[in-house]
């Protein structure tokens, strides 16, 4: 097992389609909630898109702080986990941007297009998770 550098992990973050779980806070007893979602890299941040009733929203609302973890469930084995506070945004142009770039990434260009205008609608919010820990490992199994 070794630490991924920086370029490591930006690299495993971005291949592919990897989902990333997102934990959040449920409630007032502190439970975590997990969810998965497509996200993307932009810049240093982890951002997704998702709708403004959403448990995550309401979550993030009470306590901005969130977890996420990019896993590579292959020997011989690698994740990422990033922790951080999260800012959420209605802004639309930025929505489309990154709902483009996610669908891009997870449902191939001919249909990225398509799934920013889908996303990119009053009601969806933009979730930016600013990283103030990140803890890299590959070769677990090594």
């Amino acid at each position: 097992m070794y630490n991924m550098t920086t370029d490591e992990w930006r690299a495993f973050v971005s291949t592919g389609s990897r989902t990333g779980k997102v934990t959040t806070v449920h409630g007032p007893d502190g439970m975590p909630m997990i969810t998965p979602v497509w996200f993307v890299l932009d810049g240093n941040d982890f951002v997704f898109t998702t709708g403004d009733g959403s448990a995550k929203v309401r979550n993030l609302r009470r306590n901005p702080q969130a977890a996420l973890c990019v896993s590579d469930d292959d020997p011989p084995y690698a994740y990422v986990e990033v922790r951080g506070d999260v800012t959420l945004s209605d802004d639309l142009d930025e929505i489309m941007r990154i709902a483009t770039a996610a669908g891009a990434r997870y449902m191939g260009e001919n249909k990225a297009e398509e799934f920013g205008r889908r996303n990119a609608v009053p009601g969806e919010l933009l979730v930016r998770l600013h990283p103030t820990k990140i803890h890299a490992y590959a070769g677990l199994a090594d």
